[in-house]
């Protein structure tokens, strides 16, 4: 058998946090989305964290404690796209390093294994967009 050890992979999925931030009080129902902001999460929330995007990326491979790997950016976007987070500057502020956003070289290995046909490179386009948008 084989067996693989997942433990740098999710370390960085984890420093991500990947789950909503909302300080609001919780509503009486759930948080409620415009269709149109709920499209906006199509092609993020599908992952299914099977790492083969992360294990074909030659960044990954190199720095695989410092770049958080096409999986976790991909994660990162849909909780920075989902207008329910409050948290987009902390967000930002957590991938604004040399090493953890900026390594991805749109090799775009990622996109080619990609059992679901999801697109990381694309979500991490988005976040390296809005950095630039932020800093000028």
């Amino acid at each position: 058998d084989l067996i693989v050890d997942m433990t740098q992979f999710f370390n960085q999925y984890h420093s991500i946090k990947p789950y909503l931030i909302n300080d609001e009080p919780p509503p009486e129902k759930e948080r409620l989305q415009s269709p149109e902001e709920r499209e906006e999460l199509d092609g993020l929330y599908e992952c299914i964290l099977c790492a083969s995007c992360s294990t074909s990326c030659p960044s990954f491979w190199w720095n695989p404690d410092k770049f958080v790997g096409p999986a976790g950016l991909l994660q990162a976007y849909r909780f920075i796209a989902d207008s329910r987070d409050q948290a987009t500057s902390e967000r930002l502020d957590n991938l604004e390093d040399p090493y953890r956003l900026f390594r991805c070289h749109t090799i775009m290995n990622c996109v080619d294994v990609c059992p679901k046909g999801l697109n990381p490179t694309k979500a991490i386009g988005k976040i390296k967009e809005l950095m630039v948008r932020r800093a000028v």
